[in-house]
């Protein structure tokens, strides 16, 4: 684009993450939304124009976030998760997330999905961030292709299952699954599984929230993992499994499918399960770390942490609850889950270090079809978020959940602005509003 066009916006002095994975000095030009002009050492004495400027102070500016994970208005029945769509997407653009992926209610025919995508359309309008959805089936027999093919119809582009919950109606089963999959190879769209095996899940409601590792135990996410790798390896297709929990899986998955991981079957993972091991359970407020899949051994933490490189994205599972609601002292009635979409990127850049990003944003860009976002080139979305350089604790909340598992860590910068479609969401640590669009 021509050096005499006037800009919206223009970010300066700053640090920034090439579409080669590299820090450089620049600044940044953005118009109708869309990054316009890098100016680096290559055009450093060219002259830009721009209506507003904002001064960078050479802090880092990254990518904005996507979070392919979370659990906005999700509806139990008798409870609701506690962060709508406004009060998340807000959490979320204080930690820097520009974009996420929600799911729309579980269904098991094409009519009731055509019913949920619009009404998830309608909860989802207050967001400050744009947004997309993922499908969500309960043993859906029979209905496979006609699902697809209305999926194919509304441009949903991912589907999510669950290959356990069979006591809710929720399981889909080995042929449907393998039916999915060939689909996915044909139309192109990406098949997400929930990967615990249901047979070797034990009843728990009698028991406290400690027991939850054994229910779940790490040998039932490692061979159901298998079983649908197999899968994938004998009849194609593009499979994606969510919220991998345990090392011991990865380190299965990379021994014995490594020439297909992260090729045709890709791993998300979620910070809590780097952080976090199932010792805490045993704390007086443990009550508070529960989620499916739990927490693991520290072993196994360690080693999640040292085959990173396997993981292809990070996405926070972010459902949350309150405090009171999950302080009871039987699993029976427990809703499961926690919340994390403000503190992702500075928890896992506090263990791994800004390289980390591309897990959770071109990585994730890539894998659920979002080309214009995840990375900062001309041409893409102008979204993005500014990380000061101060050691600062991960002591805010901006989610409706009274209570935070990552306060009080430390935190290697600060995210003090985020800019989505070249607005600041967040301009210094002040929430400016924000219009977030449904992504098709």
């Amino acid at each position: 684009m021509g050096c005499n066009m006037m800009n919206d916006l223009a970010i300066k002095n700053v640090m920034f993450l090439n579409e080669n994975d590299e820090l450089e000095f620049g600044n940044i030009y953005i118009k109708d939304g869309l990054i316009s002009v890098i100016q680096n050492d290559s055009n450093w004495n060219t002259k830009f124009e721009a209506k507003e400027v904002f001064e960078g102070n050479k802090n880092f500016l990254l990518p904005g976030i996507i979070d392919p994970h979370v659990h906005f208005a999700l509806d139990l029945g008798k409870i609701s998760s506690l962060d709508d769509f406004y009060s998340g997407s807000v959490a979320a653009a204080y930690g820097g997330v520009t974009t996420f992926i929600d799911f729309l209610e579980p269904v098991s025919n094409a009519k009731d999905l055509e019913t949920a995508f619009y009404k998830r359309l309608e909860e989802a309008k207050d967001s400050v961030i744009d947004y997309k959805f993922h499908a969500t089936v309960m043993n859906p027999k029979g209905n496979v292709i006609e699902i697809v093919l209305k999926m194919e119809e509304l441009g949903i582009k991912s589907v999510k299952l669950f290959t356990t919950y069979s006591d809710s109606g929720r399981r889909t089963y080995d042929q449907e699954i393998i039916e999915f999959l060939e689909l996915s190879k044909e139309k192109g769209f990406l098949v997400l599984a929930h990967i615990e095996n249901d047979e070797m899940i034990l009843p728990s409601e009698d028991h406290d929230y400690s027991y939850l590792p054994i229910a779940r135990s790490t040998e039932s996410e490692t061979s159901e993992a298998l079983k649908l790798a197999e899968f994938n390896k004998r009849f194609g297709g593009n499979l994606y499994m969510v919220h991998l929990s345990s090392g011991k899986t990865l380190t299965a998955l990379k021994m014995l499918y490594g020439d297909i991981l992260n090729k045709s079957f890709f791993v998300e993972s979620c910070p809590h399960y780097f952080t976090f091991d199932n010792s805490v359970l045993k704390q007086d407020d443990g009550y508070l770390y529960t989620m499916a899949p739990p927490l693991r051994s520290r072993k196994e933490v360690e080693e999640l942490k040292k085959n990173i490189d396997s993981v292809y994205t990070i996405g926070t599972d972010h459902c949350t609850f309150t405090s009171e609601l999950k302080n009871q002292k039987l699993l029976q009635g427990m809703p499961l889950g926690i919340g994390g979409v403000e503190h992702s990127f500075l928890v896992m850049n506090g263990l791994f270090n800004i390289p980390v990003i591309k897990k959770m944003t071109k990585n994730v860009a890539k894998v659920h079809n979002l080309p214009k976002k995840g990375v900062i080139k001309v041409g893409n979305d102008a979204d993005f978020f500014i990380m000061d350089r101060e050691v600062a604790l991960l002591n805010k909340n901006h989610s409706k959940c009274d209570y935070n598992l990552y306060e009080n860590m430390k935190s290697y910068g600060e995210i003090i602005s985020t800019i989505s479609r070249g607005k600041f969401i967040i301009k210094d640590n002040e929430f400016k509003g924000g219009n977030g669009k449904y992504i098709k």
